[in-house]
């Protein structure tokens, strides 16, 4: 009867998943920003379009783990990204003037005051190090090289030089 009931609530979960992805689905973006791609590729290039933390989208198609979108207050925005960068939650940016959009953020993922207020209770943590990374980027370039160095073929598929 357990193994029963674990094997239904996995097949909603699946079927929650794979319906949150269907063509014409309407999602939210959940990260700051989203450059767009041109194709569902891994190193596809950027096709000049973004969408920002709390943008909605309509999925056009399903690439693997690859989504084609076009926002819905403008259909010229529109190209590939990953669906880890979505929410099927409507996501309500609500930036007053009072509250800066990386707080909006956090909160959208489960960070809040009373969170915050419990970490310093907790103990004295001193966050500049994650800020430092979080500031840090690294180019395509830099990481095509790097998994080209590494010999990491199953991220090169279609990436002259990748080890197919």
């Amino acid at each position: 009867m357990k193994k029963m009931f674990i094997l239904i609530i996995m097949g909603l979960v699946t079927a929650g998943f794979l319906s949150a992805q269907t063509k014409g689905s309407t999602m939210y973006v959940a990260v700051k920003k989203v450059d767009l791609k041109s194709s569902s590729g891994f190193f596809s290039g950027k096709n000049g379009k973004t969408l920002n933390y709390a943008d909605k989208v309509t999925i056009l198609s399903v690439s693997g783990k690859n989504v084609e979108v076009q926002s819905t207050t403008n259909s010229s925005i529109s190209g590939w990204t990953a669906y880890a960068n979505l929410s099927a939650k409507q996501i309500v940016s609500g930036n007053t003037g009072t509250t800066n959009p990386n707080d909006v953020a956090m909160a959208g993922k489960g960070f809040n005051e009373d969170v915050e207020r419990q970490y310093k209770e907790d103990g004295n943590y001193d966050y500049d190090d994650v800020d430092k990374i979080e500031g840090t980027s690294v180019s395509e370039d830099v990481i095509k090289q790097f998994l080209l160095d590494g010999r990491l073929s199953p991220f090169l598929t279609g990436v002259a030089g990748g080890n197919e």
